[in-house]
């Protein structure tokens, strides 16, 4: 019981941190090594989002592939790692 408790503390205050940035811009990696920059619109309990103003970017055998979208919605099961305010940043 307790760890059933643990585990949803640790979802709701991360559901409150990312409620923080909506209408902010937000860096997301996804698990297939997409990174993904643009404006939290929205999001549920699973972490599915939509994102306006997107800027997609993939690594490709040919080099990096940038897109730029409209409005996107992300599967929450494919999100990796989240930085609120982020821009991506070139290494």
């Amino acid at each position: 019981m307790v760890a059933n408790t643990t585990t949803n503390l640790s979802q709701l205050l991360l559901l409150e941190l990312v409620d923080k940035c909506i209408g902010s811009r937000i860096h997301i990696v996804m698990k297939s090594d997409e990174e993904i920059v643009g404006t939290l619109l929205g999001f549920d309990d699973f972490l599915n989002m939509v994102l306006e103003d997107v800027t997609k970017f993939e690594s490709t055998p040919e080099g990096r592939r940038i897109t730029k979208l409209d409005q996107i919605l992300l599967n929450g099961n494919n999100i990796t790692m989240l930085v609120p305010g982020g821009e991506r940043l070139e290494v």
